[in-house]
């Protein structure tokens, strides 16, 4: 045991400076144990981003295939996907923003050289999960009819839709776990490994979404019910894969029998940074909650519309996403190793590779906007929404992928508040009251909606950037 902690305090530092671009795109796909706070700033990105990218690209791969093969089934089905998610959405807002906080810790003890701290981390955060997990268990096994009325949910849904709801909120411990230890394997610069698991979770589970959705040989047709049972599987095993890979060890973090305890400290550690991260999450899961209340005002083919064409908006993001959560870990470990100047210049070469994304996907959905969702659904009145959001959000995505990488620099410094009541603002207090004088009030309908989400986004990516050059992040302590 004492061999074990010696070389779990002392990590391996691995030098490739003379490594080929190849070598080092191959390194960052299997994963490497390069000290990310030592090497070159570019190859620091490029060794985080890639499996990042591909990791998130990957989860929305699975979000499209899941909602194509929903959409067979009708717009009420679609619409059940998309009510049900508007209350996982609430359990994302703690799951994700838990995960923030462990990301920014675990990335700090890193940079610190403090990989036995680091794993200690990991533990409590499992166990706080797993808690976290129970009362949507509960609520989702004995309250799916009532939750989905509350949202304005049509009869087909009431009646045959409900079961879907059961089965994702009822086993939402497998999404919970999924997200908080793949943000373990982030924070400790083992991104490879996170994007191994989302490939295992998702392939089983499109694997597995055709054959008890529609039924083959012994199978029956499960219907919308068997997208979730298939998707709770795949998920699942992927929790399993992720315990196994901890216990045997990743690149940066490895936990052994004597981290396997209640800590109290670090509990306490965990759920002071989350508040922010939470509260971050949640105040933008609600106000996208009170969204999808207005849509399914206006019928399903509006929910089944604007629920396809959230897919195809995260998806398009997802590399965008995946750079700045590289922004994320870069600067946890970089505060950490006490070189806040490379942090921040971190974060502004990825704005930048961001930024140059965005431009070129906009672009794509300004001009093909009806043709990507016929891919997705061939009810006209589904493209007709669908397309309509596209166009409009076109307009403001290079904002986009500024906004992006600054919320994840506050986040990867530990600075959760900041977010958080930024959120507050723009979204509470400007998207959704403008969304409902455009939408309902004023009569402009699922166009109004759109264009309120299009002025309170843009408005919050421009004052983010602004505060994030102010410099505060920097002295933040976690």
């Amino acid at each position: 045991m004492e061999k074990d902690k010696q070389q779990d305090e002392n990590p391996k530092v691995v030098d490739i400076s003379g490594q080929s671009i190849w070598q080092q795109i191959k390194g960052a796909i299997m994963g490497t144990e390069a000290d990310y706070t030592k090497i070159d700033l570019n190859k620091a990105i490029l060794l985080l981003a890639i499996p990042m990218v591909l990791e998130l690209v990957l989860e929305s791969t699975f979000a499209l295939a899941d909602i194509y093969f929903v959409s067979q089934l009708g717009a009420s089905a679609v619409a059940t996907v998309g009510l049900t998610e508007s209350f996982l959405y609430l359990l994302y807002s703690l799951s994700m923003g838990m995960s923030i906080a462990v990301t920014a810790i675990i990335a700090r003890r890193v940079g610190q050289k403090m990989q036995d701290k680091a794993a200690i981390t990991a533990v409590q955060a499992i166990i706080l999960g797993f808690l976290f997990s129970i009362p949507f268990s509960l609520a989702g096994l004995f309250f799916s009819r009532d939750l989905l009325r509350l949202m304005g949910a049509d009869a087909w849904v009431l009646e045959e839709g409900y079961r879907y709801t059961q089965w994702m909120l009822g086993g939402n411990v497998v999404i919970v776990l999924l997200f908080v230890i793949n943000a373990i394997f982030r924070g400790a610069g083992d991104a490879a490994i996170a994007m191994r698991i989302l490939f295992i979770s998702n392939g089983i589970n499109i694997i597995l979404d055709p054959l008890f959705i529609f039924g083959y040989g012994p199978v029956p047709a499960m219907g919308i019910e068997g997208a979730a049972i298939a998707t709770n599987i795949g998920r699942g095993v992927g929790v399993l894969v992720q315990f196994w890979l901890l216990l045997k060890g990743g690149k940066h973090i490895r936990i052994f029998a004597r981290h396997m305890y209640w800590k109290s400290k670090v509990i306490l550690k965990i759920l002071k940074t989350s508040v922010g991260g939470i509260g971050q999450m949640l105040v933008g899961m609600m106000s996208w909650l009170f969204i999808t209340w207005i849509f399914a005002q206006l019928g399903s083919e509006v929910v089944a519309g604007a629920t396809i064409t959230i897919r195809i908006i995260m998806f398009s993001m997802m590399p965008a996403w995946g750079m700045s959560n590289a922004a994320a870990t870069l600067v946890g470990q970089n505060l950490g190793a006490g070189d806040p100047a490379r942090a921040e210049s971190s974060v502004w070469k990825i704005g930048v590779y961001n930024m140059i994304f965005l431009l070129l996907v906009s672009m794509v959905f300004f001009f093909f906007n009806e043709e990507i969702v016929r891919l997705l659904s061939d009810d006209p009145g589904v493209v007709k929404v669908g397309a309509k959001w596209l166009k409009i959000i076109s307009y403001s995505y290079i904002v986009y992928g500024w906004w992006m990488v600054a919320v994840q620099a506050f986040n990867g410094a530990g600075d959760t508040r900041t977010p958080t009541w930024i959120n507050v603002v723009f979204f509470w207090l400007i998207q959704i009251p403008l969304a409902w004088l455009l939408g309902i009030h004023l009569d402009f309908a699922y166009t109004g909606v759109f264009w309120a989400v299009f002025v309170s986004e843009t408005s919050v990516g421009l004052f983010t950037l602004w505060l994030f050059t102010r410099g505060r992040w920097k002295t933040v302590s976690v």
